[in-house]
C-alpha cells in the first residue's frame, strides 16, 4: 500500500509540472516586427503603427527585428527620443540582424532605427504596449449544452469551429512566424512526459 501511495503522489506531481510547463510555453509568443516584411523602411509612415495595433504583447513575449546587418539597426529609446527620432543615449541598441528582444516589463516600449533619416522622415519606428500575462488570460466559460429527448444534457458541438474552417487567417509576425514549431515541440514533450512516467510506474508496481 505504501508503494502504491508513492506511485500516486509521484504521478500527481508529474502531471501538475507538465500542465504548468504547457501553460507557460503556450502563453509566450514571438512577434516578428512588421510581420513578413520585417524591420525595413516602411512603405507608409503608419505601417508599424498598424502592425502593432494588430498584436497583443505580453510580458515574456519576444520581439524579433528582422533586418540586414549594416542596412538597419534597432534601438530602444525613451518617449521623448522616439517622438524626436533622437539617436543619442538610447536604452539599448541592436546592430546585428535579426535581433531578438525579450519583453520583461509592462507599459509602452519605443523602438527606432538609428540610421540617419530612417526614423525621420521615413517612419522606421514602432511603439508597443506590453501587458501582464494575467491581463490576457481568457476567462473560463461553461460549455453550451442542449437537452436530448431522453432528458440527458448533451454537448452542443455546432459552435465549435473547425481547425480547417475556410476564411481563417493568420496574423503575420505572431503565432505563424518561425519559432512556432519549437513551442509546439515543447508542448508535445510536456504532454507526453506524464504518460511515460505512468508506464514506468505501472511496470514497477507489478514487478
Amino acid at each position: 500500500m505504501a508503494r502504491l501511495n508513492m506511485v500516486v503522489v509521484f504521478l500527481t506531481v508529474m502531471v501538475m509540472a507538465a500542465a504548468m510547463q504547457m501553460q507557460s510555453t503556450d502563453a509566450q509568443k514571438t512577434h516578428y516586427v512588421g510581420g513578413s516584411t520585417g524591420w525595413i523602411i516602411p512603405t507608409s509612415t503608419s505601417a508599424y503603427t498598424t502592425w502593432a495595433a494588430s498584436q497583443t504583447f505580453t510580458v515574456g513575449d519576444t520581439l524579433v527585428f528582422n533586418f540586414t546587418t549594416g542596412a538597419h539597426t534597432a534601438a530602444q529609446v525613451k518617449k521623448a527620443a522616439y517622438d524626436a527620432c533622437t539617436t543619442t543615449n538610447p536604452i539599448a541598441v541592436w546592430t546585428t540582424g535579426p535581433s531578438s528582444v525579450k519583453l520583461t516589463s509592462t507599459g509602452p516600449h519605443y523602438y527606432i532605427c538609428t540610421i540617419p533619416s530612417h526614423c525621420n522622415p521615413l517612419g522606421q519606428k514602432v511603439t508597443i504596449n506590453v501587458v501582464s500575462a494575467a491581463a490576457t488570460s481568457p476567462a473560463s466559460a461553461p460549455s453550451p449544452t442542449v437537452t436530448s429527448s431522453t432528458g440527458a444534457p448533451t454537448p452542443d458541438i455546432s459552435s465549435i469551429p473547425s481547425a480547417d474552417a475556410p476564411g481563417s487567417t493568420s496574423t503575420p509576425g505572431s503565432a505563424e512566424a518561425p519559432g512556432k514549431s519549437a513551442r509546439s515541440s515543447a508542448s508535445f514533450v510536456a504532454t507526453a512526459l506524464p504518460f511515460t512516467f505512468l508506464s514506468i510506474a505501472i511496470m514497477a508496481l507489478f514487478n
